[in-house]
């Protein structure tokens, strides 16, 4: 039987390697040029490269993405214009995450979106997948304060204020690139629902010069279920999805003689002692919490990391670049320790041999940062199975031309109300505005017996 084609990707801000990694775990791509601005992440891809877990023939280009001309890399990799099967990545996102301070594009940060497309107009792909926060899709090219907006008896908003407005004008240029414009499918996804062991939802893009529309799949798991009669599902058919991955299944099997940890300060491991698997900062008296949380205990939220010890029994929070902030705490179940470099690599689903480079911070920034291999292996079957499509036609454009862009929701929002754990589901009560992701056994809820 023939061996099924392998298509080129060109990796653009390759960080970690993690979306190009899981391109390649589909068996379907081959990665034949990086391009990463960071020492400490070049140092990566070529330890791993020497290591022979990369292609030996695989080029990298390090420095910054404006200093480096396509057409430089088209020649490393002896390609043509047109001829890159995809260009893969995904540009920094601080400008545009609800983690941090919201931005616009008049940020220097939000230019490499421009960056990116610099290359898609000199590379002509056939594909390109770009990753980047959910934040994204609502982006505005000019911040409102929020005090100065409509519903605070502000004036209306401009077009370039409206939500969602730096994506219709990446949209628009897509459309105007010389050599011929790209049609773009955005997704909303969570990377839980496709079996990674993370809550983490992330905007995926993917564009063609095809007019090809493009579907991302259902999700394939879901809240679990027990028994004949299961809880409540996020989804229109529960019985067709497995159940959640956990952290136990990522790291319960996990055993280091020596894991390299950024880990937290003593004060802050007087807190968490305190609170048990699961909990937060919820789970400590009043007093303490207060003591401990300072001004953050009057906010009205964003609360829910604080003091947060993990649990085995549940898929992880999204994992950040440091884990030993009191706000974003990531702490092990089961041991009073911040999350191990190699536990992050294990929720992102990198190979147990995969080896980081740099400073402590540098190498869990690399894999905090990354794409979830699980979502890279999912969009990828998904561009494979399009291009093999193409080829047979002998990469004729369709006819029917769709619109610019569109932009589809596939069930990213994982509502974390109703847990399934030891045979109960577990609902907390509506009127409790604040509940975190993680909350306390002792946090007020209904028992209900599966």
């Amino acid at each position: 039987m023939k061996a099924a084609r392998k298509y080129t990707v060109v990796s653009l801000f390759s960080g970690g390697m993690g979306l190009d990694l899981g391109l390649e775990k589909t068996g379907r791509f081959k990665v034949v040029a990086c391009v990463e601005k960071e020492h400490a992440c070049c140092e990566t891809i070529r330890a791993n490269q020497r290591a022979g877990r990369l292609p030996s023939d695989l080029k990298i280009f390090e420095g910054d993405i404006a200093t480096i001309e396509p057409e430089s890399v088209l020649n490393a990799i002896g390609l043509k214009r047109g001829d890159v099967d995809v260009l893969a990545g995904g540009p920094p996102c601080q400008s545009f995450s609800t983690a941090g301070k919201r931005g616009t594009v008049q940020d220097p940060r939000g230019t490499l979106l421009w960056q990116y497309l610099r290359f898609v107009e000199a590379l002509q792909p056939r594909f390109f997948l770009m990753e980047n926060v959910r934040g994204l899709l609502s982006a505005a090219l000019r911040h409102r304060p929020i005090a100065e907006r409509p519903d605070k008896n502000g004036r209306p908003l401009e077009s370039d204020e409206e939500p969602g407005s730096v994506i219709r004008l990446f949209a628009s240029d897509l459309q105007g690139l010389s050599g011929g414009g790209y049609h773009m499918d955005c997704f909303e996804v969570n990377a839980v629902n496709y079996g990674a062991p993370q809550l983490r939802e992330r905007a995926i893009f993917v564009g063609n010069r095809f007019n090809a529309l493009v579907n991302f799949p259902d999700p394939t798991h879901g809240p679990p279920r027990n028994g004949s009669v299961g809880q409540q599902s996020l989804f229109d058919d529960p019985d067709a999805t497995e159940p959640w991955q956990t952290l136990g299944d990522a790291i319960g099997d996990l055993r280091e003689k020596e894991p390299t940890v950024m880990d937290f300060s003593p004060r802050k491991k007087q807190f968490l002692s305190l609170i048990p698997p699961g909990g937060n900062w919820r789970s400590l008296p009043v007093d303490i919490q207060r003591e401990s949380m300072g001004k953050a205990w009057f906010a009205k939220g964003g609360r829910s990391g604080w003091w947060r010890r993990l649990s085995f029994d549940l898929p992880c929070p999204t994992v950040v670049t440091m884990p030993n902030h009191a706000s974003t705490s990531l702490c092990h179940p089961s041991e009073l320790r911040a999350l191990s470099l190699r536990e992050y690599a294990r929720i992102q689903e990198f190979p147990d041999d995969w080896e980081f480079c740099g400073r402590i911070p540098e190498r869990y920034a690399q894999a905090g940062n990354a794409v979830p291999l699980r979502l890279g292996a999912v969009a990828g079957r998904v561009i494979a199975a399009e291009l093999d499509r193409l080829a047979r036609r002998g990469w004729k454009i369709y006819a029917t031309k769709p619109e610019a862009y569109r932009i589809v929701y596939v069930q990213s929002h994982v509502r974390t109300r109703q847990w399934f754990k030891d045979g109960e589901t577990f609902v907390w009560q509506d009127d409790e505005a604040d509940n975190p992701t993680y909350s306390t056994p002792r946090t007020k809820r209904r028992n209900g017996r599966l």
